[in-house]
């Protein structure tokens, strides 16, 4: 019995970026442009910060795990939309905010309310690059940091603003190359919402 369903809409690879592995500052998590196309590994995009099959724990999960305790790399790509991102700029009264600033590894459109998609969802590439969705990126003080260089205080309403907009993590189920211009379909698992919540 199949588990996923698929979605109505297509959507499209608009960019493609990494974020340096060396940094002096550990803070700074603005990416930069990577080549038209990528070749994903199981561990992610080459040469990426946050590429590896496994990471250290990281302030997110403490509630869970000790801070620096070995745990499988979910957070192995940061993916935003464009169409997101444009309303987040709007609500903080900005033009628009840079993928770099976000630290984006890949920006996409043609998803509705992108960042709301659930957790486990499938993203399935022209090339047959699959990545899985682990969770909501939720909004934080560093891209808040890249974006007050530019924009000055109106960096501090990014939390604000960006709340179920700022995209999602995810990790490589299925190796494969991407390319800016891709198409990607969406399937998400057959499952209610939890009641218990």
């Amino acid at each position: 019995m199949a588990i996923f369903e698929e979605v109505a809409f297509t959507g499209e690879v608009r960019r493609l970026l990494v974020v340096p592995e060396a940094r002096r500052d550990e803070d700074d998590i603005a990416s930069a442009s990577a080549s038209g196309a990528v070749d994903v590994s199981y561990e992610g995009f080459p040469e990426e910060r946050h590429s590896g099959l496994t990471r250290a724990c990281c302030v997110r999960f403490t509630d869970i795990y000790e801070e620096g305790k070995e745990i499988r790399n979910t957070r192995q790509l940061s993916i935003i939309s464009e169409e997101e991102m444009a309303l987040v700029a709007e609500g903080m009264g900005i033009e628009r905010i840079e993928p770099e600033w976000l630290g984006a590894n890949l920006v996409i459109a043609g998803i509705p309310d992108f960042t709301l998609l659930p957790p486990s969802s499938r993203l399935l590439f022209s090339q047959g690059l699959s990545l899985v969705i682990d969770m909501e990126n939720e909004p934080c003080g560093y891209p808040a940091k890249q974006i007050r260089k530019v924009h000055g205080a109106k960096g501090l309403t990014f939390v604000k603003h960006a709340k179920h907009r700022r995209g999602v993590t995810a990790w490589v189920e299925q190796e494969g190359s991407i390319a800016e211009g891709d198409s990607f379909r969406v399937f998400i698992p057959k499952q209610p919402a939890w009641p218990g919540r």
